[in-house]
């Protein structure tokens, strides 16, 4: 684990030299006062030297607020040192996810990615304190409690010494069951972020439906399985407590028995045997701390896998070493496409072969399930082709820089959402220096201006998370408006206007084919009507392309093309 760890706490390597350093000293002064408490007993109340009892006594206060010092500024670098790691590793796995493919995404699942961002980071950031502070505190107080032991009275001390392979092997038994039981709960955590995060961002459909009680009791399951796989680890943590108070009081109930004997024949002193007592008790302390953080190490170092996991696990997609820095046009050629997602066996895509030339505009339209979304996404490389190629400008995209590749490509996803913060910021995800002026283009351009320009704040009109205070119409209109600002050769509308009124989508049509001139426009759409004045149309079915054509000639030789128009003229007539 700490092999693991180290990269990330070179940051902090100061504080996490110090904290034990500071450790150490308040344990050596926690130490030495009780051996200045038997010397007051044996010593100066004995001998009635009430001086020598003043003296000791300053001298126990001394070395009991150096001890509090050294504890409490090893308490701060430590945290300090421990969060900090944890900040680091955080840091370093938030990085990797945004290098990931959106094969990686799928694999990881965003829940999962969330609980090792935010749970283990947060497990690795207390444990890594826990070991700059107990992990030394408990072994040198048990060695130096040992040592003094064995200095004032060697015979005793050989009843703790027996007592001590006792309470190890009860440890190690107990803690390679609750290993496994640690890596569980983590995978748990996961399941329950999993149904919470769907539950949620979900909320408005389970109230439409009514299905408030179906929403709770799949929470719940998950819950109580979390719960209960919770328990079943504590109870064997649990377990360990009672046989460690049990070995340690009858070292203790043998420690008065001998040493009582001692203090009555007077080969001990009545002082040596209460701080010997001492030191039992600070023995036993320690070993209940070192049974806590052995606790918490192995749920921690489950949790640092995961997040090394994280960090380590790549995106398939790689770049060249020479990779080609300009985007010549927004001309798009598939040739040969083959695909798959990762673990399926049958190609999603297949055989597909297309040519748009720049400034064309591009509709594609098929039945639910056949590929559309799946087709676009190979353009700007959020998944790589299996055979085959795909070329943008001429070029093999695989041989672009990722970055001017996608900063030639504006793409609207079908689930794309607003960012928290107001509408100027959210253009500003296009193009940090846009001005207000190209912004309120870009508005005009997707119909958005028409209800932005109402609001008395405009621009600065407060979003909320995920843009739910907005319309789906409005968000889709905005969201393109976001994409048009980056002024790409190439923009993608995955289903885009699918929320927008056919009026406005009527609008949105006539300024794409007037403003957008130059810039390729492909649109996935499930109205003909937001197609039909496209240059080419791609009719997909099964993951192959049916035909391609205008609309009145895909009419003509198309049956599926055809099924889908008169479907929705039926439709259109009915209402």
């Amino acid at each position: 684990m700490f092999r693991k760890l180290a990269p990330y706490i070179k940051k902090y390597k100061v504080y996490a030299m110090l904290s034990p350093i500071m450790m150490v000293l308040e344990v050596a002064s926690d130490i030495v006062i009780p051996m200045l408490m038997a010397k007051i007993v044996d010593v100066g109340i004995a001998g009635g030297d009430g001086q020598y009892v003043i003296k000791m006594g300053l001298l126990m206060i001394g070395l009991a607020l150096f001890g509090g010092i050294m504890g409490t500024w090893s308490s701060h670098i430590g945290a300090t040192a421990g969060f900090g790691t944890a900040a680091e590793i955080r840091k370093a796995a938030y990085a990797s996810i945004q290098g990931y493919s959106f094969a990686n995404i799928d694999k990881l699942s965003a829940p999962s990615l969330i609980t090792r961002l935010t749970t283990d980071a947060e497990l690795v950031g207390q444990v890594t304190m826990m070991s700059l502070r107990m992990a030394i505190r408990a072994p040198f107080l048990m060695i130096f409690a040992l040592i003094m032991a064995l200095y004032m009275n060697a015979r005793l001390a050989l009843i703790f010494l027996g007592a001590i392979p006792v309470l190890a092997l009860a440890l190690v038994v107990i803690l390679r069951k609750a290993v496994p039981l640690f890596k569980l709960m983590q995978e748990k955590i996961d399941r329950v972020n999993a149904v919470v995060q769907e539950q949620l961002a979900g909320i408005r459909v389970v109230k439409s439906f009514n299905r408030q009680k179906e929403s709770k009791d799949a929470f719940m399951e998950r819950n109580r399985d979390l719960r209960d796989t919770a328990i079943r680890a504590i109870n064997l943590i649990v377990a360990l407590m009672p046989v460690m108070f049990l070995v340690v009081y009858i070292c203790i109930l043998f420690v008065l028995w001998f040493g009582g004997k001692m203090v009555m024949v007077g080969t001990m002193g009545s002082g040596d045997l209460i701080a010997f007592i001492t030191y039992i008790s600070q023995i036993m302390m320690a070993l209940m701390m070192l049974s806590m953080y052995f606790m918490m190490y192995t749920r921690a170092s489950a949790s640092t896998n995961r997040l090394i996991e994280v960090i380590e696990t790549k995106s398939e997609i790689k770049e060249r070493t020479n990779p080609v820095k300009e985007v010549k046009d927004g001309s798009v050629a598939f040739e040969n496409v083959n695909f798959k997602y990762p673990g399926y066996r049958e190609n999603i895509l297949e055989d597909i072969n297309l040519l748009f030339e720049g400034g064309q505009t591009i509709g594609i339209i098929g039945s639910t399930g056949s590929s559309k979304s799946t087709l676009v996404q190979m353009i700007p490389r959020l998944y790589d082709v299996a055979e085959g190629s795909v070329k943008v400008g001429g070029v093999d995209v695989r041989d672009y820089d990722m970055t001017v590749l996608r900063d030639a490509i504006g793409f609207v996803l079908q689930n794309n959402t607003l960012i928290s913060g107001t509408i100027r910021s959210n253009m500003q995800w296009g193009d940090e220096h846009v001005t207000d002026e190209e912004i309120i283009r870009a508005l005009k351009q997707t119909q958005a201006w028409e209800f932005v320009s109402q609001y008395e704040d405009g621009l600065d009109h407060r979003v909320e998370q995920g843009g739910n205070n907005f319309s789906g119409g409005q968000k889709q209109r905005l969201t393109i408006a976001r994409a048009l600002i980056k002024q790409p050769k190439i923009l993608i509308l995955d289903d885009s206007t699918s929320a927008v009124d056919m009026a406005t989508d009527a609008k949105l049509r006539h300024s794409f084919r007037t403003e957008l001139k130059g810039i390729t426009t492909i649109i996935i759409a499930q109205r003909v009507a937001s197609i039909r004045d496209a240059d080419q149309i791609i009719v997909m079915e099964e993951g192959k392309v049916d035909a391609l054509g205008t609309h009145e000639e895909l009419l003509e030789k198309s049956e599926v093309y055809r099924e889908i128009y008169d479907s929705q003229q039926k439709g259109l007539a009915v209402s």
